[in-house]
């Protein structure tokens, strides 16, 4: 009797718990999901390549790659704790794991369904920026350091831009293209 009161009784906690510090969503439909395939940006669109927010920041330049929450956590932390001098200087993370990533343990026998839950993951294609430094101006020696760091604990190559640094297509750099007046403007003529 008393067995079965408690059992009734006794709060239910949730499989998982996020807390507020790590890079998990609140709430998912469904916790099991495909593996899915890194996007390879061939459409023509350049959102996400360029700065939005700060006036530094790294992008993908090798090829695209999927992070999980922890890394993407470890190199935000080697950022802030580089920049924590300049007041008022923020991060700007501009990818969040969404994806959920199960893994089977090893050496077990097919079948048995799908997975456990171990970590929650983003995919990233080429070109996508993945941190951004703003807020107060800060100086480029710092701004470069503090990334180089950054990058060097993610798996992939990544380059250093700035706010006038052209957007990307994949592998491709966009230059702008010229204006008005440098389409007017005399050219060089070879007289022979």
């Amino acid at each position: 009797m008393f067995s079965l009161l408690r059992t009734t009784l006794a709060p239910r906690l949730p499989a998982s718990i996020r807390f507020r510090s790590q890079l998990a969503p609140r709430q998912v439909q469904h916790v099991k999901r495909h593996k899915g395939r890194v996007p390879i940006p061939i459409g023509g669109s350049t959102k996400g390549t360029t700065l939005a927010y700060g006036e530094w920041g790294i992008r993908i330049k090798g090829m695209g790659v999927r992070f999980s929450a922890k890394q993407l956590t470890t190199a935000e932390e080697v950022i802030k704790r580089k920049i924590k001098v300049v007041k008022g200087a923020k991060v700007y993370l501009r990818v969040f794991p969404d994806i959920p990533v199960c893994i089977k343990g090893n050496e077990t026998r097919m079948g048995k369904g799908k997975g456990t839950f171990e970590f929650w993951a983003t995919r990233v294609p080429t070109g996508r920026v993945i941190f951004e430094i703003g807020g107060t101006p800060i100086r480029e020696e710092l701004a470069r350091e503090a990334l180089r760091q950054a990058a060097d604990k993610l798996p992939t190559i990544m380059e250093f831009i700035t706010r006038s640094t052209p957007p990307r297509l994949g592998n491709l750099v966009l230059q702008s293209e010229p204006s008005t007046d440098q389409l007017s403007s005399p050219t060089q003529t070879i007289e022979t």
